[in-house]
């Protein structure tokens, strides 16, 4: 059986992201999931940090037979500003996780890491295969960094790895320069779950009808909170749904004067079919910018397996890949536009072909893909 440890830049607990999906997967092997840590200062910002910053020296939770998850110990602040500041990061949860590693019988195994601070902790632990999965443009992200720092970590960690994979064309042109073992799989869906959510809404008899625009997903700064005030006051007789919570710093309050707009908060990822089936509309809507370029939605494809109208905005890039099935906006006011023709859609064909493609995006075809190129390539 295979040994991996997974250092990841997402919690395995409680909203599901490529990382988990991943290792959920992932056959033959038993993974040591490593949480993402918090800076000693996190608590300023967030406080529910705080109970965080000890949270690595509770006993690993075994969510999975083959899956054990662990807090990593907390870090010095200002570590995507100073490298020093990483190195040192580094050092102190390889210790932490070669400990781990100990417990659970790990040697040499399988490094699986999602962020470039991982540059400065391969080199610490002896491993079989180092793997760089890249979900993100991280220079992009707002706040203590200096880009220059992160893209730099990022180029010694993709040089290091015997495997890239990354989830977005502009991702995959960055890195292929850095390591010609770099392969493009974008998000996936978790289609057997979300297609349950597939057909048209059931309207109570006598009820009046009332259209239902639907946005699941983190609300982080990326997104395009002015298009959803627009819609509400385009249609004051529908209502917005918004499923997820917003990310620290994010602030919804000026969404809060429309009484159309319905913020639900986090939804456990299994009780989010009825929730969608709700819809009539499915949203995906982005401010332009690096980050939202180079983004590849796990909220899209999770759309398409609902075979649900899609409104989008032209960034991510991805979704012109599927310009035959979803309605693309290019202005604030295309966008309302777009919202209207989606409702009227009456189209069978179509929601048969979303959620086709939503089939061919599940996340059981993505990681097989995964598996088969590191079987390839004698890594796995």
């Amino acid at each position: 059986m295979k040994q991996i440890v997974c250092v990841s830049t997402s919690n395995y607990h409680p909203f599901p992201t490529r990382k988990q999906n991943i290792m959920n997967r992932l056959k033959d092997a038993e993974i040591l999931y490593i949480d993402p840590p918090v800076s000693f200062l996190a608590p300023l910002k967030d406080k529910t940090a705080k109970a965080r910053l000890k949270a690595y020296r509770k006993p690993g939770e075994k969510v999975k037979e083959n899956i054990t998850v662990f807090a990593a110990p907390p870090v010095i602040p200002f570590f995507n500003k100073f490298r020093f500041i990483n190195r040192m990061n580094q050092a102190r949860l390889a210790r932490y996780i070669k400990k781990r590693m100990k417990e659970h019988g790990f040697h040499n195994p399988y490094l699986w890491c999602y962020s470039p601070t991982s540059c400065d902790l391969a080199d610490h632990i002896p491993h079989k295969g180092l793997i760089y999965d890249c979900v993100d443009r991280h220079s992009a992200y707002k706040g203590m960094i200096d880009p220059a720092v992160v893209d730099s970590m990022e180029k010694d960690l993709a040089q290091k790895a015997d495997q890239v994979f990354c989830t977005a064309e502009g991702l995959y042109e960055t890195l292929v320069t850095y390591n010609k073992n770099t392969v493009l799989i974008p998000n996936g869906a978790a289609y057997e779950l979300f297609s349950q959510a597939a057909g048209l809404r059931e309207r109570e008899p006598g009820a009046e009808e009332k259209p239902v625009f639907g946005f699941v997903g983190m609300l982080q700064e990326c997104i395009d909170y002015d298009l959803i005030a627009r819609l509400a006051e385009a249609y004051p007789e529908g209502e917005i749904h918004l499923i997820g919570r917003p990310l620290p710093g994010v602030d919804l309050s000026g969404l809060s004067r429309y009484e159309n707009i319905k913020q639900l908060g986090l939804i456990p990822q299994k009780e989010l079919p009825p929730y969608i089936r709700r819809f009539d509309v499915c949203l995906n809507l982005f401010r332009e910018g690096k980050l939202a370029k180079d983004v590849s939605p796990l909220k899209f494809y999770e759309y398409l397996a609902t075979g649900k109208p899609i409104v989008s905005t032209r960034e991510p890039l991805q979704v012109s890949e599927f310009s035959d099935v979803t309605y693309i906006c290019h202005s604030p006011e295309d966008f309302v536009v777009k919202c209207g023709e989606a409702l009227a859609e009456d189209d069978g064909e179509k929601r048969a072909l979303r959620m086709s493609y939503g089939k061919a995006c599940s996340w059981d075809e993505r990681v097989k893909h995964m598996e088969e190129i590191l079987k390839e390539r004698d890594i796995f």
